[in-house]
């Protein structure tokens, strides 16, 4: 396992208003991994990435980067962090490639030419570096964003919902650049609203809500430990009440007695074979059945429903 480059304790930011945007965060970030932050709008991503970055002033908690903490260490560790933000907030009557230039010598890195040339064409913005930013379109900005990022050469860059208003062609490029990073030994944190982009780039997830960490682990494991089997038997004729030797806790009815539904499994293939032994059941049963429609459980299913059981304990708890 990776040794930590990046370890939050305890960190907590209280608006004046009240607003608590984090809440006793712990977490620590292994050198080298993409990691995925998911939670609903409001959960406290952003903020968390600005405590780290400099952006926000936290009320209480340590960030220690590269080993320092960073409340006593704060310029140099922040040299050798990148962020691309949400927002795109550049000077539109500038160049992109003086926009670049002006980035990486905000962060104490010299001139170098060579070096801004090929993160431009890295980007594919070789040929746009002496347009005005504002002629760009809305995926060049934001390749504009990733390239005043990575200026700096930094060893951990956040991305805050890189590919949100990206069309899927150049999404798909940024994830090759990402990809290209990691192989570079650049450690990634990013949040994003596809998360099947999450599952398909991440070394481990973190879920968020409420500016509490509900979960970190894994990805495949995650998914191995909470992942489920749904199925549904589109029944020739309906039933009224579901026969005693269904197993209950797993299987419903549903649309007035026409849907057999099942929803169980661990993510270990056992759910899978339980519908399997579920049909070959209502076959012998003669329950007969038009369709079945058998998924596995996403890592979007996962992420909604722990957040669906943090908004319901914590309505509860209220």
């Amino acid at each position: 396992m990776s040794e930590p480059i990046l370890e939050l304790e305890n960190l907590t930011k209280v608006y004046p208003s009240g607003l608590k945007a984090l809440d006793n965060v712990d977490l620590s970030i292994r050198k080298g991994e993409i990691f995925a932050l998911l939670g609903p709008n409001g959960a406290g991503k952003t903020t968390l990435i600005g405590a780290v970055c400099g952006l926000v002033r936290v009320t209480s908690g340590t960030i220690r980067a590269f080993g320092d903490d960073l409340q006593h260490n704060w310029r140099d560790a922040r040299r050798r962090i990148g962020l691309v933000p949400q927002e795109i907030g550049v000077d539109m009557f500038d160049t992109v490639e003086r926009q670049v230039k002006y980035s990486r010598g905000m962060f104490g890195r010299g001139p170098d030419d060579a070096r801004v040339d090929e993160v431009l064409r890295s980007l594919s913005l070789g040929d746009k570096k002496k347009e005005q930013v504002r002629k760009l379109s809305g995926g060049m900005k934001r390749r504009v964003l990733i390239a005043k990022a990575l200026a700096h050469d930094p060893d951990i860059l956040f991305l805050d919902e890189p590919t949100a208003g990206v069309d899927v062609e150049l999404r798909r490029d940024m994830w090759r650049q990402i990809d290209g990073l990691r192989a570079q030994g650049v450690t990634i944190i990013l949040t994003t609203h596809y998360i099947e982009e999450a599952e398909e780039m991440a070394d481990r997830v973190g879920v968020i809500d409420k500016g509490r960490i509900l979960l970190v682990d894994d990805k495949d494991a995650m998914m191995k430990r909470l992942g489920r089997t749904e199925a549904h038997f589109t029944l020739v004729q309906p039933i009224t009440e579901l026969p005693e030797w269904v197993d209950a806790e797993a299987v419903t009815l549903q649309d007035d007695g026409h849907t057999l539904a099942y929803r169980g499994g661990d993510g270990t293939g056992k759910g899978k074979a339980e519908v399997a032994e579920l049909a070959q059941e209502l076959a012998r049963r003669g329950i007969a059945y038009s369709a079945l429609d058998q998924k596995e459980s996403s890592l979007e299913d996962i992420f909604v429903d722990l957040v669906e059981r943090d908004h319901h304990a914590t309505e509860h708890a209220a």
